[in-house]
């Protein structure tokens, strides 16, 4: 199993508990129809600056099977790309794109089922002029993202994992998740109360 396989098995909230807020996109960036499968691979990094996307349609022919294409853009007005990009794609076995920015035919990468996570989606193309190197760092809806660095997306937002501390990540996430399956809600329940009236009687609340 490779670690993008095994990290399809963490949910996102489970990495942001161990991450923190900085490695989380913004809320902005959310999956563009669902239910959304989650998703989790190495990052492709692409940078797009507003109103082009020749990089993202460079990209689609280069990343690897199996990568999350990750594009640093920030334009809300042109659409980086659509169904047929996104049908491409996924013929190559990219997993999904992650993207700062926004797509157009939605109705065809949904019914072929390629999840994209991004901003939204409006109708008009961009150009195909700017030329910029592939797989840098690029900085996605407020995260640094470096290629080869975890990226897993559900309908929960997206994480990333740099990739130095993959397998620190993943045997954490795995303990904590099995620590929680092992808990019943009871027992759960007694541990949150404890703490919280714990909290309460420290701020000096009374009732």
């Amino acid at each position: 199993m490779t670690a993008a396989t095994e990290y399809q098995q963490i949910p996102t909230t489970t990495l942001a508990d161990l991450l923190g807020r900085g490695q989380v996109l913004d809320l902005g960036i959310r999956p563009l129809w669902g239910p959304v499968p989650r998703v989790a691979g190495p990052a492709y990094t692409v940078s797009c600056p507003p109103g082009d996307n020749l990089m993202l349609h460079a990209a689609i022919h280069r990343a690897p099977s199996g990568s999350v294409v990750v594009v640093e853009s920030g334009d809300l007005e042109y659409a980086l790309a659509g169904g047929n990009v996104c049908a491409v794609a996924q013929r190559r076995g990219i997993a999904a794109f992650v993207a700062d920015g926004v797509i157009r035919d939605l109705a065809e990468v949904r019914e072929a089922g390629f999840p994209v996570f991004a901003r939204g989606v409006v109708p008009i193309p961009g150009t195909k002029a700017a030329v910029r190197p592939l797989n840098e760092r690029v900085r996605c809806a407020g995260v640094a993202v470096d290629a080869g660095d975890v990226v897993v997306a559900d309908e929960e937002g997206v994480v990333v994992v740099p990739a130095a501390r993959r397998e620190e990540i993943l045997a954490a996430a795995r303990t904590r998740l099995a620590e929680e399956a092992a808990r019943s809600l009871d027992q759960w329940e007694a541990a949150h109360r404890a703490r919280v009236d714990r909290l309460l009687a420290e701020g000096g609340f009374e009732g």
